[in-house]
């Protein structure tokens, strides 16, 4: 069966009205179009966009100057730049640099400059501050010439030394041996007083009980009893600085060790050299060739002496005179062993060259301590040379070498 066509009345539903025409003008349809949506507003073609090309978006910049800016120059006035050009209110001056100069030493810029080196003169460098806030071992000393002492003072100690001596060995050899005993006790306090400027603290009683024993013990036990009584002494040392706790005590327990060492102990080396029956003259030849030792040094430095030897430890003690101590121990030396001891004259110069090299290193030795502890002198007892100590300080160790040769060289 086929359906009616939808375009006649009545063709779906009997009773319902036909449709009406649609307006051909409005629809936009054919004209056959019936039914609901052929009433309905015709819907206008969308128009195409057609975009309109843009015009040319490049902007030039205007072009920018070059502007040079110059900042000004700023001289900076220091060693080595010259041709600063000068701007006003604009000068800032460094602080001037003694030494610019990379890669090389002071001593040889001094030397580019012109100047004298003060290690190569044996003087000590110049400083600003006033004298009396240098350190005592720096103060320069004054009034006494090149001597740097009392000169007239020192002869007259010395020579009361001296007689002291020759008294003690000729008239009883025991009263040397308390001679000796005394000022041992005289530098160990000495010794221990100046060693507290650095905080070195040693213990003084067991210190003076232990080396008035090593000097008795080297009397009457010998070379045994010496070492019996330093061995004691370090012992007694150790012990007694317990009692102060644990704070510092390495460093003032080795101190008072150094202390046992450097003044008894060498000390007894002396009174070893007096126990023979030609004590006397051993004791006096290894007295009078350190003498001769320290005359001929410093007679040989001053009218000499213009190489320092050790200038930032002795600035005075030169190679010249160092020569001339060498020279004096020889002569002494040859003629202690030909004429005292009737030994072989090459004995002599052996022995006079190693107290001349032992009393020299003694000296250096005090002094470099002197130096680390900022003081001038060990003490004031004597005129014209300062403390005890500053007198045994070449006459110690060079008391263990004389003993050491003449038992050698010269046997009893």
């Amino acid at each position: 069966m086929t359906p009616p066509s939808a375009d006649r009345p009545r063709a779906l539903r009997p009773d319902a009205p036909p449709f009406p025409p649609a307006a051909t003008a409005h629809s936009g349809r054919s004209g056959g179009d019936t039914g609901p949506v052929a009433r309905s507003r015709a819907v206008p073609p969308r128009p195409t966009a057609t975009r309109a090309p843009l015009p040319d978006a490049t902007v030039e910049a205007p072009a920018v100057p070059d502007v040079t800016v110059e900042a000004p120059v700023v001289p900076v006035e220091a060693p080595g730049v010259p041709d600063a050009t000068a701007v006003p209110d604009a000068t800032v001056e460094a602080p001037a640099v003694p030494d610019a100069t990379v890669g090389t030493t002071s001593a040889e810029a001094s030397a580019a400059a012109g100047e004298e080196d003060p290690g190569l003169t044996g003087e000590l460098p110049a400083t600003d501050l006033p004298a009396t806030d240098l350190p005592e071992t720096e103060k320069p000393v004054t009034g006494h010439g090149r001597a740097g002492r009392n000169l007239g003072a020192a002869i007259g100690v010395g020579l009361g030394l001296v007689g002291l001596v020759l008294a003690s060995l000729l008239i009883w050899r025991p009263a040397f041996v308390g001679l000796v005993v005394a000022a041992i006790l005289v530098g160990v306090v000495e010794l221990t007083r100046a060693l507290r400027a650095g905080s070195f603290r040693a213990p003084l009683v067991p210190l003076l009980i232990g080396a008035a024993a090593m000097l008795v013990l080297a009397w009457t036990r010998g070379p045994t009893g010496l070492v019996t009584g330093f061995l004691v002494t370090t012992l007694a040392v150790l012990l007694w600085r317990l009692a102060d706790g644990p704070v510092g005590y390495l460093r003032d327990a080795s101190a008072g060790v150094l202390v046992a060492l450097y003044v008894p102990l060498l000390a007894g080396f002396a009174v070893l050299l007096a126990v023979p029956d030609d004590g006397v003259a051993r004791v006096l030849a290894f007295i009078a060739t350190v003498v001769c030792s320290d005359v001929g040094g410093y007679a040989a430095g001053v009218l000499f002496g213009k190489h320092p030897m050790a200038p930032s430890i002795s600035p005075k003690k030169s190679w010249e005179g160092m020569a001339g101590s060498v020279l004096a121990c020889v002569i002494v030396g040859v003629s202690l062993f030909t004429l005292t001891f009737h030994q072989p004259w090459w004995g002599g110069v052996i022995f006079g060259v190693a107290i001349a090299v032992s009393a020299t290193i003694g000296d250096l030795g005090e002094s470099l301590i002197k130096r680390d502890l900022g003081i001038k002198d060990m003490g004031d007892l004597l005129p014209g040379h300062g403390g005890l100590m500053d007198r045994l300080d070449s006459l110690l160790p060079s008391a263990a070498v004389a003993y050491l040769l003449l038992s050698a060289l010269a046997p009893v």
